[in-house]
């Protein structure tokens, strides 16, 4: 479910369950699947929607190990990326005004060990925007979001709010003064100036809004107002249907693919979405390709062929899409929703839909459905992108879709009654008020004719069902627990759900300053809910994790509050009753003046910092924000305009209020049981059948309803006190230490030695300096205007899993961790340097891969964030404080996780496959509990610090600041590191080897037990690392260069320089084989998904090392265990078979062009350039130059299909190469198969590990593109 698009905040402060440097592990399988490149990408997503990238690409991500994606001149892990996302209160805290960025829900406290207090002051009249002085600014509301029947309904009565407002906030204050601020507070929001909005004759409404990044280019997305609650009983999946059959069936779509355009589909609750992002026009032409978008748009939508041959193809795709995505976590967020949503057909209508149903459907019934629901007055268009010209688009659409002919439905009346008992609960009944939003629209039509009725539909109130909301005195029995068992889950978890309506539509001053206060409050649900007292003192915390979480849904058409806690099984009633009583203080005591100062400062800082960055928002995440403010009825506003509002009205937000509201909402927790309390709509336990008792082994879980309500009620029973007032420290080293090791130390630039006696040396081309500091470290950074006021930096060391000898196994690794779990620097404590990040808006990570060690943080360049992320670093570096409590709380956490592998079927079968392939060396993946448990505190200390000296150090910096500015911090934080020599040693690896051929693993299955089918495969292969080194020592670079220059020679060819300097070049081999995956992709999905049907996900993907002389490439595919082993021949088919079927010009062609805009898009990013820019100065990377980010757009067009075509002979895909394990889950799985279990392969000791479970964070089906 969708939090509210513009509410306060872009998301509620999200504190993670990391410390200030949280950690993230190469080796960790996370199977998170990268959606689209998100810049605010909090992938905790709590959706229900079949979300489909009908193009090519993994749907189900494999493990870490396999995945990896050419960025520049790098690859990186989607699962390795480190944290740096927009905006900047994201990872310690994300809070801003109206974010226009993508809007999923997000937690608000999401904890593992966190406790966050203070005692501070702010000053809102430092936050303005551009330094402005404060004062409201008078827009036209040209862009106010009329009462369509695609808008959630909401319950709160417009006039109650604002007067509540006023009631509760200035009663103390004169009469006169109290008017003034209630007629200002009543004054209606400004509305985004560049938005425009009308409606075409025949009902088809359109919203178009310029933007200029990425430049020449553009999204059109076209929202039909139809989704899977609008099916009967008997079309259950046939919403999902249509999306699959007429997007994929149109011709007009397809011709667009050669245009450079990406497109794309999905289906949910309550609308299907089809869209295109497309350039402007063809390139080395004028000609304009909006119409053409366009026109694809209006056959998939309203004209489809609905094709005998193609619904045949995608009910394949969709039952094997069915069970590729009925995962564990699947099924516990069906759970949820079911339990949830049981008074109504939300708890069963799933879009994805029913097997049997889909088995039956005809092209007939298909085609019904879609003249009932698929019409342009139950539609809604969406452009925007780089547009110059207003009313040229509007005459385009008018053209494409004014020729369907306007059509009347009969709507279905909204049954308002359902919101009533909600709108008097929470809010106060008072006479007058102001009336709802009013439309703005800019009509190019007249109203329809009313009397030519059609037999159309559409709901007046979407989704059109109606709620039992959380009332107080629902004279009903208390709510019994439910419980969900399951073998395959490996943690405890409950939620704890409030439902409730949505609350209003934003578009006054009251309102921000309600949601405000609202949003502040769950703010501050973080700083108790991480129970410092049981967590910091405790090795064994009785809880994993705490979250929790509030958010409006159009999609489900409400606003839940959840509390959800997960714990090993064993904890699970002291996790309880910590929650609780949690809860209860913070309920009892509020927040402090100190907590709520801190805060807003924050609050106040981000929004300045997203108004700063207004005109660098992509089109993707703006149109997002403009759809989803759209469908909750709220005002659209830009940044500035939100930064201006909320300082207006930041000023009447009052402690007192922000408590007395909080209370309310936690009432349902903190009065559970009491009549006067909210009854929570849903108390739902997801619990593992079997657990691991030392000593004993697997035993039976068992949990009643009763001693869940049990465990609650004694936790609210539990004594309270208030939380004290907490220090921050304003900096981590003063002015004075500094000085003092300035003084000793005497830091100073020396030569770069890149052939020159310079002290700095700047690339005018690229905008990148080099220089190296006299302890050794060596810096790179480019300045960068793109992303205003902010700044990315990354320290890399060389060394990483590859320097773990046989006796020192996991070591790195464990040691990145415990380093992260303790988060203390020199005398300051985790809670210190966690609230000094919040203070400077300040999100740090800390990683391990195979081949490094690395530290990222983004901040902001204003009120001296970047040298407050300079002195973490420099703590981190010289005053790391390693603990032996968080030292076995991450062992634990690693024991857990190994033995969580066999309860997943991807993560068990591309375990067993990498075991295979490389030799078993455990450098590659999850360390053993035996290697775990011979580890100490002093030893994995050891194996991390002895990589952190000065000579094994690179720190790169992309941002908004000025050369004096990064010199200067570069100075006094860098070069105050005592110099440490030691980077031959920290490189020093045992090779890797793959295992010896011939062998008897070259196929292997696993089975896995479970109460429903699905299947997987992997197949993966040796292949050299990004610049031509083989396992075996040879350099592939060198003798291609060798043998192409003779031939070139030979020829009289006349690209002979370009061709010569291509293959010379050391990102060669790199840029040949990323064209080569992006080849075989495309054939993959030809061939295995769409014209064999044996899956509906099929990938490709690349894994090249830097330091490491070896990679390796992995297909992924997804299908049934009755065709899993034909998917696997058909994939083994397209990877051999590039000889048979020779590579075309087309198919380069369009290669080259998705790497070329993804290049292009991503150019934008500092987070971008920050990898671009990476291992210049890398001793161990030492092909690596400047030459590889200046020629990189050269080096892709210059690249031939023989260029791709020398790539493919260096990946190994013989039979005695190639690495294949299929993996079968289902009741009868492994039957047929004598030998031991695959249980008994993963027992182990240690502790029950983790499976992350939460209402609807799993629903979304995965993407394949």
């Amino acid at each position: 479910m969708e939090a509210s698009s513009i509410i306060c905040g872009s998301a509620p402060l999200q504190v993670k369950s990391k410390s200030p440097f949280s950690s993230s592990s190469s080796n960790k399988s996370n199977y998170v699947v990268s959606r689209r490149n998100l810049p605010a990408n909090n992938k905790k997503t709590v959706t229900l929607r079949c979300f489909h990238t009908h193009s090519r690409r993994a749907v189900t991500a494999p493990p870490r190990y396999f995945i990896s994606k050419i960025v520049g001149d790098r690859i990186t892990s989607p699962l390795d990326k480190p944290l740096i996302q927009r905006p900047l209160l994201d990872q310690c805290t994300r809070f801003s005004c109206f974010h226009h960025g993508r809007r999923k829900r997000t937690p608000i406290c999401n904890s593992t060990s966190r406790m966050l207090s203070d005692k501070s002051i702010f000053h809102i009249s430092k936050h303005g925007v551009n330094n402005v002085p404060e004062k409201r600014v008078q827009v036209s509301c040209a862009a106010v979001g009329p009462d369509e029947p695609h808008a959630a309904s909401t319950a709160w009565p417009e006039s109650a709010l604002e007067q509540q407002s006023s009631d509760l906030l200035f009663d103390t204050e004169s009469i006169e003064w109290r008017r003034e601020l209630e007629g200002f507070l009543g004054s209606e929001l400004p509305s985004h100036p560049k938005l425009y909005r009308g409606q075409l004759e025949n009902g088809l409404r359109y919203l178009i809004l310029p933007n200029k990044v990425p430049q020449n280019r553009f999204e059109a997305h076209m929202e039909v107002h139809v989704g899977s609650i609008d099916e009967e009983d008997d079309e259950q999946g046939i919403a999902h249907m249509i999306e699959h059959v007429a997007f994929l069936g149109s011709k007009k779509r397809e011709k667009l693919l050669r245009t450079g355009a990406r497109s794309n589909a999905y289906t949910d609750f309550h609308h299907t979405v089809f869209h295109i992002h497309s350039p402007t026009s063809i390139q080395d032409a004028d000609d304009d390709l909006l119409p053409t978008v366009l026109d694809a748009l209006n056959e998939i939508a309203f004209y489809p062929k609905f094709l005998a041959s193609r619904v045949e193809k995608e009910r394949r795709a969709i039952l094997s899409e069915l069970q590729m995505m009925n995962t564990i976590e699947y099924r516990v967020d069906c759970q949820l929703l079911q339990h949830l949503h049981s008074e109504n057909k939300l708890s069963r209508r799933f879009p994805i839909g029913l097997e049997e149903q889909i088995k039956k459907w005809d092209a007939d019934k298909i085609r019904k459905f879609h003249e009932r629901w698929y019409f342009p007055a139950n539609a809604t268009l969406y452009i925007v992108g780089d547009i110059d010209n207003i009313s040229k688009t509007v005459h385009h659409i008018e053209a494409v879709f004014g020729t369907k002919h306007a059509i009347n439905e009969t709507p279905v009346p909204p049954k308002t009654s359902a919101f009533g008992a909600m709108a008097s609960f929470l809010v106060p009944k008072f006479t007058g008020g102001i009336s709802a939003d009013s439309s703005h629209d800019r009509s190019s039509s007249l109203q329809v004719d009313q009397s030519k009725v059609v037999k159309k539909e559409r709901h007046a109130i979407r989704p059109p069902v109606e709620h039992n909301w959380s009332l107080p005195e629902r004279n009903e029995d208390l709510i019994s627990p439910q419980i969900f068992q399951h073998e395959l889950l490996q943690n405890f978890s409950i939620n704890i759900i409030f439902l409730s309506a949505l609350h209003f539509r934003i578009n006054s001053r009251y309102k921000v300053v309600y949601l405000m206060k609202l949003d502040l409050l769950f703010l501050f649900c973080a700083n108790l809910l991480l129970i410092k007292k049981v967590t910091l003192q405790s090795s064994s915390p009785p809880f994993t994790s705490i979250e929790l979480d509030h958010s409006d849904s159009g999609r489900e058409g409400c606003t839940v509050t959840t509390l959800t806690v997960s714990a090993e099984p064993k904890s699970w009633q002291s996790a309880i009753k910590v929650a609780a009583q949690e809860v209860r203080r913070l309920k009892e005591f509020g927040v402090t003046k100190g907590e709520l100062a801190r805060y807003l400062d924050a609050l106040l800082k981000d929004s300045e910092q997203l108004a700063a960055m207004s005109d660098n928002i992509s089109s993707v995440d703006n149109l997002d924000f403009v759809m989803e403010s759209d469908a909750l009825g709220h005002r659209v506003m830009d940044h500035k305009q939100s930064h201006e509002s909320l300082i207006a009205v930041a000023g009447t937000v009052t402690l007192e209020e922000v408590n007395s509201i909080g209370a309310q909402v936690l009432e349902y927790i903190s009065d559970f049981g009491k009549a006067s309390a909210p009854i929570p709509a849903a108390i739902v336990a997801c619990v593992p059948k079997r657990v691991h008792v030392d000593g004993v082994g697997e035993v039976d879980f068992k949990i009643t309803p009763n001693e869940i309500t049990t465990a609650i009620e004694e936790g609210l029973k539990e004594p309270i006190e208030p939380e004290a007032e907490f220090e921050v420290p304003k900096d981590l080293i003063t002015l004075e230490q500094l000085d003092d090791l300035k003084l000793e130390l005497k830091p100073s630039f020396v030569s770069v030695g890149l052939n020159s006696n310079d002290t700095k040396v700047h690339e005018k081309e690229t905008g990148i300096t080099q220089c190296r500091l006299s302890n050794g470290i060596s810096i790179n950074y480019k300045i960068s205007k793109t992303e205003t006021c902010g700044g990315v930096m990354r320290l890399i060391v060389g060394g990483g899993r590859a320097a773990e000898t046989p006796d020192t196994r996991g070591a790195v690794v464990l040691g990145v961790r415990t380093l992260s779990e303790g988060g203390r620097v020199g005398n300051f404590t985790r809670e210190q340097v966690e609230l000094f990040c919040v203070n400077h808006l300040i999100n740090c990570s800390l990683e391990s891969t195979e081949e490094f060690l690395c530290m990222e943080f983004r901040f902001t360049t204003r009120d001296n964030g970047m040298r407050a992320a300079f002195q973490l670093l420099h703590m981190v570096l010289e005053h790391s404080v390693w603990l032996e409590d968080a030292f076995d709380r991450a062992r634990q956490l690693y024991l857990s996780y190994y033995r969580s592998i066999p309860k997943s079927l991807e993560r068990s079968t591309a375990h067993k496959l990498m075991i295979a392939m490389l030799d078993e060396d455990e450098r590659f993946v999850e360390p053993t509990p035996n290697s775990l448990q011979n580890l100490t505190l002093q030893t994995v200390k050891d194996a991390v610090m002895s990589q952190f000296v000065s000579d094994n150090m690179e720190v790169s910096i992309v941002g908004d600041f000025s050369e004096d500015d990064i010199d200067a911090c570069v100075m006094d934080y860098l070069g105050t590191i005592k110099a440490k020599r030691g980077a031959e040693k920290a490189l020093e690896y045992t090779p890797v080897v793959f295992r010896p051929s011939p062998n008897d693993l070259h196929f292997q299955q696993v089975f896995l037990k479970d109460t429903d089918e699905r299947a997987c495969a992997y197949i993966a292969g040796p292949a050299p690392n990004r610049w031509g080194y083989t396992v075996d020592g040879t350099d592939l670079l060198d003798s291609i260069s060798n043998e192409t220059q003779g031939q070139l020679v030979k020829t009289e060819n006349v690209n002979f320089d370009l061709e010569k300097r291509s293959r010379n070049h050391p990102l060669f081999f790199a840029i040949s084989v990323g064209l080569l995956a992006e080849i075989i992709n495309s054939r993959l999905f030809t061939e295995v998904r769409d014209s064999q049907g044996l899956t509906y996900d099929v990938s490709f993907e690349l894994n090249l090392f830097d330091r490491l002389t070896l990679g390796w490439y992995v297909i992924s595919v997804t299908s049934t265990p009755g065709k899993v082993h034909r998917a696997v021949d058909a994939c083994k088919s397209v990877l051999r078979g590039l000889h048979s079927k020779k590579i075309g010009d087309h198919e380069l062609d369009r290669a080259k062009r998705t790497l070329l805009m993804k290049h292009e898009a991503e150019s934008k990013s500092n987070a971008y350039w920050l990898g671009l820019i990476a291992h210049l100065q890398a001793a161990s990377v030492h092909r690596k130059d400047i030459s590889c980010i200046k020629d990189l757009t050269m080096l892709y067009e210059a690249a031939t299909i023989e260029d791709v075509y020398l790539a493919y002979e260096q990946l190994k895909i013989d039979e005695q190469s190639l690495y294949c394990c299929i993996g079968v889950a289902g009741a009868q799985a492994g039957d047929d198969v004598s030998g031991s279990s695959q249980e008994e392969e993963y027992v182990v000791g240690g502790i029950p590990g983790v499976i992350p479970v939460g209402r609807g964070s799993h629903m979304m089906t995965m993407p394949t593109t």
